[in-house]
């Protein structure tokens, strides 16, 4: 009984974080990933229109990369199996087994989603220096 209630704990923390890597999601303070919207510095001969149009295109592209969700997704996968396979290696056995899994797939999901928002954040701030404007934030 007790097993499963760290699996159930695990299951709601990993749904948490999940949705705070999430963009859009409530709570969340700024828009992440291919929304994320960098301050800049318009130089001479720049309109704010043009930086939108640009800034626009420049999320799509972020879009093509997979984005937090997927990638906490895949990681906690893989996470799963290499903690549930290293935990079996050691000698456990059954749930304690599971508990191990529970806690790849939590830590590599967690991280794997923090690198998945921050590539495609990259890739936004990137685009637009590569377009002449000055970013002054990430």
């Amino acid at each position: 009984m007790k097993n499963r209630s760290i699996s159930g704990v695990l299951v709601v923390l990993m749904l948490f974080v999940y949705g705070c890597a999430t963009p859009g999601s409530p709570g969340g303070m700024a828009p992440v990933g291919p929304n994320y919207r960098p301050v800049v510095d318009l130089r001479q001969g720049q309109t704010p229109e043009q930086f939108e149009a640009e800034l626009q295109h420049c999320q799509r592209l972020a879009a093509q990369t997979p984005g937090a969700g997927q990638s906490a997704a895949e990681g906690a996968a893989v996470g799963a199996l290499i903690f549930g396979a290293l935990s079996a290696l050691a000698g456990g056995r059954g749930n304690n087994n599971l508990a191990a899994a529970g806690v790849g797939a939590l830590s590599a999901g967690t991280y794997a989603g923090a690198q998945g928002e921050a590539q495609q954040r990259a890739i936004v701030v990137r685009c637009l220096a590569g377009r002449g404007y000055s970013v002054l934030s990430y």
